[in-house]
């Protein structure tokens, strides 16, 4: 029987520790980096690991893509993404970039509920066009930001996921979360624009819009082109038409032109005006149309939500000055009721 000096094995077994130990050490750590875990804690403050699945990340869009007539499945969270990406400057406030995500958000919950599908094909749930909300993945995004994607989309999807799960909701259910660009320095009541009354789309003050630069715009057109546009005819008149009723938020409710009585909107539509709070004179053979705003007015003002943040306030702020008597929800109750029913 061969036999070991205790000396011989005592310095074996200090050896074979001394090779286990930096093992045993390294073993969790490179587990836990071929697990993507490491990377994910050294992602920056706000974003959130992959590992904590988002309420977003849960709930799955199909968005019916115009221009390629094709469907993309994503979870809600970039679908929000690139609506917010697609719909307001990333270079806005990031609180005025939360109200957005919020919007959109309740947008899409709202139109989930609803059985209307007009217009889409079947398995889808909206469309990427304004039709609902304009929509851009990351590829798309890439192609638009070019050299400032990086900061771009990083700034756009940490004020997405810091309004997860949340949207906007009145008397318990998903408001209609109107937006658009530029205010006249007021919104509209929902009335005096569509022929819907809602109780939180109300006119309110918003004079940080004047610092917008597309607050004003001017249009000329020639008066043949007027009077086709409007189906009328004004032969030697020397003033165009004169403006009978004013809206609660400062617009062109209702005018008389040419033996017709016209709305606000109907004007700017047929004339493919920025806004309904417009006013013209006649020079020459040309018709000079000045307008205050851009957009319908009703609902929140994207210029006036970046003013308000530049100001200090936070998201909340800004969609309860716009959006009246609405309550922040979570989203989860309305979603698993909808999901359950399919």
């Amino acid at each position: 029987m061969l036999k070991f000096k205790p000396l011989i094995v005592l310095s074996a077994i200090l050896f074979a520790v001394t090779l286990l130990v930096p093992s045993v050490l390294v073993l969790p750590f490179t587990e836990e980096k071929a697990n993507g875990k490491l990377g994910e804690k050294a992602k920056p403050v706000g974003d959130q690991a992959a590992s904590v699945p988002s309420a977003d990340s849960a709930v799955d869009v199909t968005v019916f893509r115009m221009a390629k007539s094709s469907l993309e499945k994503l979870p809600l969270d970039e679908y929000v993404i690139g609506v917010v990406a697609a719909e307001m400057p990333a270079d806005f406030e990031v609180e005025a970039l939360k109200a957005q995500a919020l919007s959109a958000r309740t947008y899409f919950v709202k139109q989930l509920m609803s059985p209307d599908k007009t217009g889409l094909p079947d398995g889808a749930q909206v469309s990427d066009t304004e039709n609902h909300q304009v929509f851009r993945n990351r590829d798309e995004l890439k192609q638009q930001w070019g050299a400032e994607y990086e900061w771009k989309i990083k700034k756009v999807a940490d004020a997405v996921r810091a309004t997860d799960g949340q949207i906007l909701t009145y008397e318990g259910a998903p408001i209609d979360a109107t937006f658009f660009s530029t205010s006249n320095g007021y919104t509209e009541n929902s009335e005096d624009y569509w022929e819907n009354s809602f109780p939180y789309l109300r006119s309110v003050e918003s004079p940080w819009d004047k610092k917008s630069p597309k607050y004003t715009s001017q249009t000329v057109m020639p008066l043949s082109e007027f009077e086709r546009k409007l189906g009328v005819k004004l032969g030697g008149a020397a003033s165009i038409g004169s403006v009978t009723e004013r809206t609660t938020g400062k617009r062109v409710g209702k005018l008389e032109i040419g033996g017709k009585t016209l709305t606000g909107k109907e004007v700017r539509d047929k004339l493919a005006l920025r806004s309904s709070d417009f006013t013209w004179t006649l020079k020459g053979g040309n018709v000079i149309i000045n307008t205050k705003g851009f957009g319908h007015g009703v609902g929140m003002s994207q210029y006036g939500a970046n003013g308000m943040a530049t100001e200090g306030k936070n998201y909340k702020d800004i969609v309860q000055h716009y959006y009246k008597g609405i309550q922040i929800s979570s989203a989860d109750a309305l979603l698993n009721k909808v999901m359950a029913k399919k």
